[in-house]
């Protein structure tokens, strides 16, 4: 079993591609079958695992979830009482709670199983830079 806490530098809504900082950690560990957790510290981020190969899903993701969740100052969202810390907080809240702050990945021959086309992003629905902190956690 190993633990590991890795820091990760966003600048606004988007996906922020975290494969290779879990690939890195897994090859320092010596447990070769396992699961690997992937959990996120904050609440209004979260984790998705989403295509890699065309940037045009991930644009095509961060739009939808924008015109699904639009900022605290549309006129769809005036019903929302947590405005105190900006119009995106809240809509950022609401984002994590549709996706997940928690992933589990099985591991075979010390790499995760991921499908070809697979790789893990930190969604960040914030407007301003933030500094995200994301657990990983190998068990046996």
């Amino acid at each position: 079993m190993s633990i590991h806490c890795h820091s990760l530098q966003t600048n606004g809504p988007g996906l922020y591609d975290f494969t290779a900082a879990a690939d890195a950690f897994l090859r320092d560990q010596v447990v070769h079958e396992g699961l690997l957790t992937v959990f996120v510290r904050h609440t209004s981020c979260s984790l998705v695992i989403q295509e890699n190969a065309d940037p045009d899903v991930q644009r095509d993701l961060n739009a939808f979830f924008k015109r699904l969740v639009p900022s605290a100052d549309h006129a769809s969202m005036s019903w929302l009482r947590h405005t105190t810390e900006g119009a995106d907080d809240m809509p950022a809240h609401i984002k994590a709670a549709l996706t997940q702050t928690s992933i589990g990945i099985p591991v075979m021959d010390g790499q995760m199983a991921l499908g070809t086309w697979q790789g893990i992003y930190l969604f960040e629905h914030r407007d301003r830079p933030h500094r995200r902190e994301v657990v990983l956690h190998l068990s046996a």
